[in-house]
């Protein structure tokens, strides 16, 4: 059967113009029995957006019309950015963001997938379009605050960048209140410029305890819960013992001094460690990574399930599992004492921590000890005998792997691997469910040592796959665009720094960019403008490599209980295991699959990380509402056209100085310069710059915090205040 991906291939590399369906029949030699499936296929095509459908029932690609296919991103005043599906064009030259003001937008929401003609450019050659076609509704429910105004409501969406609130007739309000959160259905779209409409099916409360909060985040970003009733069923009917019959074609590791290495508060175990130190300085380390694609199988429920949702999500206070409970908490989660289904990744390195070989093997654990990040740093730096007693059994391995896990960092910092390194926090919430207080979070040598061990499996697996001529699922990082790294070079220039080899810039040449900025007072605003200038990494089923790790092959492979590409990982490898290659049948099928196993799995991680980030911020702006009228030390953090982002010194708190308030000059924002300079007085406000700061106002509506600037010099140092 004839697939899309063919069909584009000639589209793209053969057809020289839009081509009649009649005349593409004739090109592929359909056959009359396959004409309905055919045209339903090229149907579903023009339906996603990656064949338009012009005057003359001609089919084109969009790209070679001008046309971009996209997902609209909307701004709370009414315009919006396409954001392109395709990064390149067919001349692989950029395609940018591309702004549509409000009356170009043609009835679009935000997050609707849009096909837009890119009709001039703006400043710097910013491009400007108009959409032409709404390809695919972004939105099928809407969670807001219901209000009422005489006979008809309206919901207000919690989503800001939907700017047009909903319309609720009287019959469809349900029981509402105003001021209380819903899920609005929306029943019928904007047309002609008129709000959307819809219905209310669900009243989640009143928007002022957390519980309700966090039920809001889950249901704007469509974070699911509830496991489908199949999948708890195929949960429940795993079993918690291992049947003997199991252990076939397994290595067994259970007499393996093993332990793991997690967070106090972690109760799902995805990997553990052994080591050992062999003749002529080989340290042989084992990485043992829990077997959940043992008890997940392809096409089941659990899989669909997992499929879905694509990553655990992880609250200040709780997590949304992958996958249920009973898997990720019980029989795939590497507990001590108890034996284990695992894949094994077996490495041998050299005194200078060189892979000398390795091998793989699906494998039997029985884990020795559950060993914290905090025990672990204790241990090494010799803050505590009674801990070191505690685990004297141990004590020789833990030295062992902070000695292989140095030579590794070593060599990966030899070969250009980018370590940015900067401060996160570590939030405490009270009883309540608000927070208690914001300290910097500890990354000791215990993390380390994890961090460098899963490096390696992850290298060993991905490289295996890559060689072995196998269809996977990569972890990778493109190079940053290079407009961007010139606007950079320029900017450090004026720190006295450059980058070397701008035309072919490398991974080692940004990592030694950060190391001449180390210490000196641009440090910190460098690190921010490099980290702002790298693309994000994302799931990809070609291996382009990891630009900031300076990776030619990378996978996720170790953490298959939170993650949907590791499983698919475990899967692959599963068929090459031992020495197997995979049938032809199931490599087609990878083939087809992959691509969109890869885009789903990087939508669903980058929903869970704003829906993160919605909860902390949130939780912040509770943090300053009693805090209006104190002074606080910070930096500058952005710089925009309207105002000077401060975040503030110890508690990673951000707020908005508004230019507005700056009454001193006018001051004109530059771009390139990250800066605001005073016209007349030529004062400057600058990334990293520490700064002074009063706490002017705090909205829990808008989730927003402003800032002016402090009038006393004598500011006191940022306290964490209960």
């Amino acid at each position: 059967m004839l697939t899309e991906n063919e069909i584009l291939k000639f589209m793209n590399e053969v057809a020289a113009k839009p081509l009649k369906r009649k005349e593409l029949i004739k090109q592929f030699q359909i056959s009359s029995e396959e004409r309905s499936d055919f045209r339903q296929l090229l149907k579903d095509m023009e339906q996603k957006g990656v064949l338009i459908k012009i005057k003359g029932g001609r089919y084109g690609l969009p790209e070679k019309m001008n046309l971009v296919v996209g997902v609209l991103q909307g701004h709370p005043e009414g315009f919006g950015f396409v954001i392109p599906e395709k990064t390149e064009c067919p001349s692989t030259k950029p395609v940018k963001d591309i702004f549509i003001s409000g009356r170009n937008l043609r009835d679009a929401m935000h997050g609707d997938k849009v096909m837009c003609r890119v009709e001039s450019h703006r400043n710097q050659g910013k491009p400007e379009g108009r959409i032409i076609r709404i390809v695919e509704r972004g939105n099928i429910t809407i969670v807001g605050t219901f209000e009422r105004s005489g006979n008809f409501a309206f919901v207000i969406p919690d989503e800001r960048r939907i700017s047009k609130d909903i319309y609720i007739s009287k019959k469809s309000s349900e029981k509402a209140l105003p001021g209380q959160a819903v899920v609005a259905e929306i029943t019928q779209y904007p047309r002609a410029g008129l709000n959307p409409e819809g219905k209310v099916i669900e009243i989640l409360g009143y928007p002022d305890t957390p519980d309700v909060e966090i039920e809001i985040i889950i249901r704007k970003h469509g974070i699911l819960k509830i496991f489908s009733d199949d999948a708890v069923e195929e949960a429940n009917k795993v079993s918690l013992e291992i049947p003997n019959e199991e252990l076939t074609g397994r290595k067994d590791f259970r007499k393996l001094l093993t332990f793991t290495i997690d967070g106090e508060k972690a109760k799902d175990f995805d990997d553990a460690v052994s080591i050992e130190e062999l003749d002529n300085e080989i340290y042989r380390l084992y990485v043992h990574i829990a077997d959940v694609s043992h008890y997940v199988l392809e096409n089941s429920a659990l899989d669909k399930e997992a499929f879905k949702r694509g990553t655990s999500v992880y609250f200040l206070d709780r997590v949304i599992p992958m996958l249920p409970t009973k898997l990720s908490n019980e029989i795939c989660s590497l507990k001590p004492k108890v034996d284990r289904l695992t894949i094994t990744v077996e490495m041998d390195f050299s005194a200078n921590g060189k892979l000398l070989e390795y091998n793989i093997y699906p494998s039997i654990i029985n884990s020795n000890e559950r060993m914290t990040y905090t025990d672990i740093a204790k241990i090494l730096n010799g803050q505590n005998k009674e801990i070191e007693q505690r685990y004297e059994n141990i004590l020789k391995n833990i030295y062992l792997m902070k000695k292989l896990s140095l030579k590794l960092n070593k060599r990966r910092e030899k070969s250009g691997s980018i370590d940015f390194d900067l401060p996160e926090p570590d939030i405490i919430l009270n009883q309540e469910g608000r927070i208690e207080t914001i300290l910097k979070a500890e990354r000791n040598i215990a993390h380390r040592i994890i961090e460098e061990f899963m490096l390696a499996a992850n290298i060993v697996v991905a490289k295996h796959i890559h060689n072995s001529d196998t269809p996977g699922i990569y972890r990778i990082h493109e190079e940053p665009d290079q407009e961007k790294i010139i606007e950079l070079n320029e900017f450090v220039h004026n720190f006295g720094f450059s980058i070397s080899n701008l035309e072919n810039v490398k991974a080692k040449s940004l990592q030694k960019l950060l190391a001449q900025a180390k210490g000196k007072p641009g440090e910190k605003l460098i690190n921010h403008i490099l980290l702002r200038s790298m693309k994000q990494a994302v799931y990809k089923e070609k291996n382009l490599g990891h630009f900031c790790l300076a990776f030619e092959c990378y996978t996720h492979f170790t953490s298959p209980i939170r993650r949907y590409p590791d499983l698919i990982t475990h899967r692959i490898l599963k068929f090459l295991l031992p020495n197997k290659k995979l049938p032809d049948d199931k490599k087609e099928s990878l083939k087809n699959s992959l691509p969109h196993i890869a885009k789903n799995s990087s939508v669903r991680e980058r929903i869970a990380e704003e829906a993160q980030r919605e909860i902390i911020n949130l939780n912040k702006v509770h943090f300053m509402i009693d805090k209006i009228g104190e002074n606080y030390r910070g930096f500058i953090s952005g710089i925009a056209s309207f105002g000077v982002f401060v975040e503030l010194e110890d508690i990673f708190i951000e707020g908005l100085i508004h230019v507005t308030s700056l009454k001193d000059d006018y001051y004109i924002f530059h771009e390139k310069k990250h800066s605001l300079i005073g016209e007349h007085k030529r004062k400057v406000f600058r990334i990293g710059d520490k700064i002074n700061v009063t706490v002017e106002n705090v909205s829990i509506g808008k989730r927003q915090i402003d800032f002016i600037l402090a009038k006393k010099k004598g500011v006191k140092a940022t306290e964490n205040r209960r």
